[in-house]
């Protein structure tokens, strides 16, 4: 089982602590999105990991946004684009541009609503119907701090998870429990993912281009290692 349900999250009061270090060249450049019913906390999640921010005036995203969060790691400089659309029927056009060239999809659904869970395998379809297939996916169950309101227990998304090879953790964009853990986690997988291709290529005489990673290629290491070297938000906040 994929299962990420624990983990602190304490990255970010040391992921903020070194902002803004001048204009520093971009190694790598990767795709991560954020996907799920209106209203699950898409926005907050993304506002959390990338700011450390949220907002209590929150508004329904409308149409396409993405914010950014650039980390030095192993002396690389790597920007992650974390896309965010809207949960509502009527963007569902935007899926084939939204989903080209993502590496990782956070899926998230709201623990209080059962049919934001029950939604859950649709949204799955339609990434592997317009995603790559190596796409490496998270399912959050969001608002986990409401747990008197508990809709959907862990169990069934431990289930679902397992049965999908999904990655699973519960999160709080209020309080900010796991939110750095879930996305600290997909990066990983990520990571794996693309040195796996990397080797491939370099096993190969011919047949491969290697310049097909560049914008992609990430270097992850444990986030307790990680230098923020820049928090720049790239659209306006719809949070």
């Amino acid at each position: 089982m994929k299962d990420e349900m624990n983990g602190a999250g304490s990255h970010g009061d040391q992921s903020h602590q070194n902002q803004e270090n001048g204009h520093e060249k971009i190694d790598y450049v990767f795709k991560v999105v954020v996907i799920g019913d209106s209203a699950v906390g898409k926005t907050q999640i993304l506002s959390r990991f990338t700011k450390n921010e949220f907002c209590f005036d929150s508004k329904s995203t409308i149409g396409v946004e993405f914010q950014t969060r650039t980390v030095t790691i192993k002396s690389k400089v790597i920007k992650a684009q974390i896309w965010d659309t809207a949960g509502q029927e009527r963007y569902r056009a935007v899926t084939s541009a939204y989903y080209r060239g993502a590496l990782g999809a956070m899926l998230v659904y709201d623990i209080t609503k059962r049919q934001t869970f029950d939604h859950v395998a649709r949204w799955v379809e339609e990434l592997r119907a317009h995603a790559d297939t190596s796409i490496v996916i998270m399912l959050v169950g969001n608002k986990a701090d409401l747990v008197d309101q508990r809709a959907v227990p862990s169990e069934d998304a431990v289930e679902f998870s397992e049965d999908q090879g999904l990655f699973f953790s519960e999160t709080s964009a209020l309080n900010g429990d796991n939110v750095e853990t879930a996305f600290f986690r997909v990066l990983e997988e990520i990571y794996g993912v693309v040195s796996k291709k990397a080797l491939e290529c370099d096993g190969k005489s011919n047949g491969c281009d290697a310049s097909n990673l560049k914008g992609s290629k990430i270097d992850v290491i444990s986030a307790s290692d990680l230098e923020i070297s820049e928090v720049k938000k790239l659209s306006a906040c719809t949070c």
